[in-house]
């Protein structure tokens, strides 16, 4: 498989270079994965609220502290391949492939698209899974099934989830072990939330009983306004201890750095945006 990602320049993002990335049977040798793999779905059916850019820059700052991480995007659009600098137009099988083809996932990863951090890209293929899904045997298992073989292999496997409650959803519910839901400062923050948490509650009961939420991260803070501190007061007042202390600033540099291709640790290494991302790192490594 050869796949094409885009090294941009920050003056020249139209004239971008591109560079061949490897397979995974030519990943570097792995690191040693530190205990048991924790696989988490990134969570939230509203749009907008920060899932692939908290996958993108959790999983490239947790793999820049020695971790091994493995994301795999489960949105069709696709945000979290592309905002690594992910060509999917030259992705020869994708995470659609795995759940619908058989493909087995090492054919799909991309490895060390940045320091210790692998991808599984999703293509616009994906976007007929939920239909296609329907009519297959074990549907729900099937991204489960998947990650299980790489059990071992990763510190952490995080799934950037679509925005929505659909058969895409519940097989990251299926397949994951926590969930860490990012929550946006802003009005009707919560607004949705119950739902998800309903949705939980049923995968729990049915066909995942150790799904639990892992965490509650609070986005697009903005401490000069009086709506972002009443958001966090809720927020925490809701969910109590399991919301992360790091706050995520809303910065212009964490909305350009995937339109360059990087992760906001690489982009623009000492802004906000990059300290805030280290530090739920560092929080996500303490709670194990």
């Amino acid at each position: 498989m050869e796949v094409v990602v885009r090294d941009l320049a920050p003056s020249v993002e139209d004239q971008a270079e591109k560079r061949v990335l490897k397979t995974y049977e030519e990943k570097d040798p792995v690191r040693r994965v530190v205990g048991q793999t924790k696989i988490i779905a990134i969570i939230n059916q509203k749009g907008g609220v920060g899932k692939s850019t908290t996958a993108i820059n959790l999983a490239a700052a947790l793999g820049e502290m020695g971790r091994q991480v493995l994301l795999v995007d489960l949105d069709p659009q696709g945000n979290s391949s592309s905002g690594l600098g992910i060509e999917k137009s030259t992705v020869e099988h994708c995470i659609y492939d795995v759940l619908l083809a058989d493909v087995p996932i090492e054919k799909v990863i991309i490895p060390d698209v940045c320091e210790g951090l692998d991808v599984a890209p999703a293509t616009i293929n994906l976007a007929g899974a939920e239909v296609e899904l329907v009519s297959e045997m074990a549907r729900e298992n099937r991204l489960k099934d998947a990650v299980g073989t790489m059990r071992g292999r990763y510190d952490y496997i995080f799934i950037d989830c679509p925005p929505s409650l659909g058969l895409l959803t519940v097989n990251a519910l299926v397949a994951a072990d926590k969930l860490l839901i990012p929550i946006q400062c802003e009005f009707y923050a919560l607004e949705g939330v119950t739902k998800l948490l309903e949705s939980m509650k049923r995968v729990k009961t049915r066909l995942n009983p150790t799904l639990d939420i892992y965490g509650v991260l609070l986005t697009m803070y903005d401490n000069r306004t009086t709506l972002s501190k009443q958001v966090v007061d809720e927020v925490r007042g809701y969910f109590g201890k399991i919301v992360f202390s790091t706050l995520i600033p809303r910065t212009v540099k964490l909305s350009e750095a995937p339109s360059f291709g990087q992760p906001i640790t690489q982009y623009d290494p000492r802004g906000k945006g990059s300290i805030a991302y280290t530090e739920l790192a560092k929080e996500v490594i303490n709670r194990g």
